[in-house]
């Protein structure tokens, strides 16, 4: 099960609760009874380094030709066109 955190209304002390994904945010602490809120976190990954991004997978180009390659037309053969 997740774990969220909620801030103490009164102290502003930040407590995790353990709970269902389906279950509605709690308004007091299940424990203690205090008045809570629900506070948004960061998530706990972080993407550092190459190979994260699409440009990291790609070959770099080699300089002074481009990157596009010329399309063949669907009707030609590779040897040139022949008529039989």
């Amino acid at each position: 099960m997740p774990t969220y955190l909620y801030k103490d209304l009164n102290t502003g002390e930040i407590y995790e609760l353990v709970q269902s994904m389906r279950d509605e945010p709690y308004t007091v602490h299940p424990d203690t009874g205090v008045a809570v809120k629900r506070v948004l976190a960061r998530p706990g990954i972080a993407f550092k380094g190459s190979g994260f991004y699409v440009t990291d997978s790609r070959p770099k180009p080699a300089e002074g030709k481009s990157e596009s390659k010329p399309a063949a037309s669907a009707g030609a053969s590779p040897s040139g066109s022949r008529s039989e």
